[in-house]
């Protein structure tokens, strides 16, 4: 399979562990690394949404699929041992803002000591060469300027979640230059923006709220009308993630280090208009409603700069906000129609796959 900016060659049989394989993002990624030709093993608990992507994709059916908790050491490190992977993928967070409202302990045990776990077993791993520890754009001080976050901006964060973020980034820092750089081991951290795509039923997201809100008969509630996000479709990231990986695989040391993949700047849309296109897109009567809520602190402004991605990487977004959104609700109206959830997902990476070439040859 050709895309994303490789060919399936550097991939092909390459042992790669995602840990939080069973989350949104973690089923896609594990469906498009096996589709790349490598073999995959995931590492998570249980999929904490019913349904789940993982379970309606049947993720499972492609991949090693291990069930345990990140910080439960001794058994992460028996998975490590038998599985011995050459790339690692973290995933596996608490990463919904409002519940680390809820319980900031157990936020940041998962995001914070779980992520030493997983470093800490991975130091002992004679295979795991190449690891990625997968943030969020909420990891910033986040200022709320008119222009996106960088790289050498400082880490921070108002909530629990966001500030555990920040927290892990500095962790990923320290480990690197004290323990993995030293040894020969690249690794790297990559902070995505505000990520959507067909099979999110996860609480307290926009798109999910909008399928729930359908299925229900139910109009669109939205906190924060006002609210910018940088906007992308999940494949975005990923293609960046996986191109990152593929440049540390190749030798590139200097490549272990924090990495922006947002979207472009005209996809940096409020809330508001995200909702009465999905409900215009949807029709059959979606409609929404505003009802802030201003109990909880939450940012206004979020944007990420990803210049340094596509200098040094070669990444940029192929799909537009208003692409992506079209795509969503295609995925979810064909889903609920009765076609297959991994189905529908591989049809997505191959459109991305098709339209990266196309652009890849236009600048070429």
């Amino acid at each position: 399979m050709e895309g994303l900016g490789m060919t399936c060659g550097p991939w092909s049989n390459v042992r790669v562990l995602v840990t939080g394989h069973t989350g949104f993002k973690g089923s896609w990624l594990t469906l498009l690394l096996t589709a790349l030709g490598a073999d995959v093993c995931g590492y998570a608990l249980a999929p904490t949404t019913s349904p789940s992507l993982f379970e309606a994709a049947r993720v499972s059916d492609v991949c090693r699929s291990e069930i345990g908790d990140i910080r439960d050491r001794s058994k992460f490190a028996s998975v490590v041992r038998a599985f011995r992977p050459e790339v690692v993928f973290h995933l596996a967070a608490q990463a919904i803002v409002r519940a680390s409202y809820r319980d900031p302990v157990e936020t940041y045990s998962t995001n914070v000591m779980g992520l030493i776990t997983v470093l800490e077993v991975l130091r002992e791993s004679p295979s795991a060469r190449q690891i990625l520890n997968i943030t969020s754009d909420k990891c910033y001080e986040n200022r709320e300027w008119a222009w996106g976050c960088r790289e050498t901006d400082p880490m921070g964060g108002f909530d629990p979640y966001s500030s555990s973020k920040g927290c892990a980034e500095l962790i990923t820092a320290s480990w690197r230059r004290s323990f993995f750089a030293p040894n020969g081991v690249n690794l790297a951290s990559a902070r995505a923006g505000n990520v959507i795509g067909g099979g999110d039923w996860a609480e307290d997201r926009l798109l999910p709220d909008f399928v729930r809100a359908i299925a229900a008969g139910q109009e669109l509630l939205i906190r924060s009308p006002r609210a910018t996000r940088p906007w992308q479709h999940v494949l975005e990231p990923l293609a960046g993630y996986v191109r990152l990986a593929e440049g540390l695989m190749k030798g590139g040391s200097h490549l272990a280090d924090g990495w922006n993949f947002g979207p472009a700047m005209e996809s940096v849309r409020d809330v508001e208009w995200i909702a009465r296109r999905l409900c215009e897109l949807w029709g059959d009567k979606a409609r929404m409603r505003v009802a802030e809520d201003a109990s909880f602190h939450e940012a206004r402004n979020l944007m990420l700069d990803s210049s340094k991605a596509r200098v040094e990487l070669g990444w940029r977004p192929i799909w537009t906000v208003e692409q992506a959104v079209k795509r969503i609700v295609d995925w979810y109206q064909l889903h609920f129609a009765g076609e297959d959830a991994r189905g529908l997902c591989m049809r997505d990476i191959e459109a991305y796959r098709q339209e990266l070439e196309l652009s890849q040859r236009r600048s070429a």
